[in-house]
């Protein structure tokens, strides 16, 4: 009843207007993001495709299509090109919905959006070429220099052998890198300039298509060649959105560390429908006992809070980018962050593995395909826990020595 006194979470009166008030400060349910709202759509068809993409040892291409034309691609590309230079922070719930349906699928999502970011630092000419037919074309990476470039008039000759590059065999461009003389550089080569090598066979992450990339002195004109040290600097030229200015470092692991927070989620909600239906199941003499019911309780909870810590972290790491002005001491921390994230989500799906039984063994069970998944992504370069912390300790130590 109006004006009518209620008892407050402390025991004190409240009225019905207070309580009018207080109701009217919960937020709102947020509206996903257009890209969140289209990784939804994909999750079912990726998730329906992901033993297949196991088998095949490569992403269906309907999934791949769908990635791009849900704007993954194009999330980093200079708006002068027809691309968002949107955040990073909305790429985070995107990818991690596509990673609790397939991992692989997450992988390939995170890493175009990636590789069309530093795609950004090309000169303008370059951008223009590589994007001539829209935002969408499907950038992949071979980051490491195992290549060598000679230069020459108007460009280089580029030629090297580049393994574990993701859905190569799906792509438009590659972005490679090579060292000319003692300088690595990062060369733009079409699709129809390199070969492919069938080499993917890993236990995790097998849906990737990780194969390897081979060039033989392939001519890459000066417009479509940049320095790694600038994209490294977060220099881009002529750079306006504040993605295309942060230093690669400081968000180098997102790309890799979010489509694992993905495959712990769907690892976790796996789990919890098998716990479920085990302790709603019969009573008396084959009832779950009371010991074992804690130690699901226990399991569900300490999991569930990895997974949470890590994705604070990740989300942490983005705003931070998006936040600009991005200092050394940041770089630090968030190349520390998300390798600190990487070792959470794998410490939880490795406790909720070895406590769902042989059931989740089975050559079939999603729970493995995530478990293979997680230590496969976690085993990336990009996400050892040594380089961050000893940049971002260096950093701390520095400052305190200062003052």
């Amino acid at each position: 009843m109006a004006g009518e006194d209620r008892l407050g979470p402390d025991g004190c009166g409240m009225s019905a207007g207070a309580m009018t008030q207080e109701t009217q400060q919960i937020p709102a349910a947020r509206e996903p993001s257009p890209l969140e709202a289209g990784a939804r759509r994909i999750a079912e068809l990726a998730g329906k495709r992901a033993a297949d993409a196991e088998q095949q040892r490569r992403l269906s291409p309907d999934v791949v299509s769908a990635v791009l034309q849900a704007g993954f691609a194009a999330h980093f590309v200079p708006v002068a090109h027809g691309g968002r230079a949107a955040t990073f922070a909305e790429l985070v719930e995107p990818v991690a919905v596509l990673g609790e349906a397939c991992a692989s699928a997450a992988w390939y999502a995170s890493l175009t959006a990636s590789l069309g970011r530093m795609a950004a630092y090309l000169p303008d000419e370059g951008q223009a070429e590589l994007w001539s037919a829209g935002p969408d074309a499907l950038i992949v990476g071979a980051l490491m220099p195992l290549g060598r470039a000679e230069k020459t008039a108007g460009g280089w000759q580029v030629s090297g052998t580049w393994p574990f590059v993701s859905v190569v065999d799906h792509s438009d461009w590659a972005l490679v890198c090579a060292k000319a003389g003692k300088e690595p550089w990062f060369f733009a080569v079409p699709r129809q300039a390199y070969g492919i090598v069938d080499s993917w066979y890993p236990m995790g992450m097998r849906g990737t298509g990780s194969n390897t990339l081979v060039l033989d002195g392939v001519f890459v004109p000066d417009s479509r060649a940049c320095t790694r040290a600038a994209i490294a600097a977060g220099l881009g030229p002529g750079a306006e959105a504040i993605c295309h200015t942060v230093p690669m470092r400081a968000v180098n692991g997102l790309a890799f560390a979010l489509p694992m927070l993905g495959a712990a989620r769907g690892a976790a909600a796996v789990w919890t429908s098998w716990i479920a239906e085990k302790l709603a199941g019969p009573t008396g003499q084959n009832a779950v006992s009371s010991q074992d019911r804690v130690l699901y309780e226990h399991t569900l909870a300490r999991a569930t809070g990895e997974i949470d810590a890590a994705q604070l972290l990740l989300e942490r790491v983005a705003e931070v980018a998006d936040a600009g002005g991005v200092t050394g001491e940041l770089v630090g921390r968030g190349a520390r962050d998300c390798a600190l994230a990487a070792e959470l989500l794998t410490a939880a799906t490795d406790r909720l593995f070895a406590c769902a039984g042989t059931r989740a063994q089975a050559q079939d069970s999603p729970m493995q395909r995530f478990w293979r998944d997680v230590h496969a992504a976690a085993s990336h370069i990009g996400l050892q826990f040594g380089p961050g912390a000893t940049l971002y300790a260096g950093e701390l130590l520095r400052r305190s020595n200062d003052g």
